[in-house]
């Protein structure tokens, strides 16, 4: 049981840093594409039937 004692602060730790992370990625604007899908459905490239 002392082991618990140890896990649950490190678990708290590396959940909040994982957080701090993800809200890093959300106001850096990382995950913004306004313009990708639309640009990709046009382009032939991105076709179901690849040329070989």
């Amino acid at each position: 049981m002392n082991v618990l004692a140890y896990l649950i602060p490190v678990s708290l730790i590396l959940g909040g840093i994982g957080l701090v992370g993800f809200i890093y990625t959300l106001r850096s604007r990382q995950y913004d594409d306004p313009d990708g899908d639309s640009r990709r459905i046009l382009d032939a490239q991105w076709d179901d039937q690849p040329k070989p």
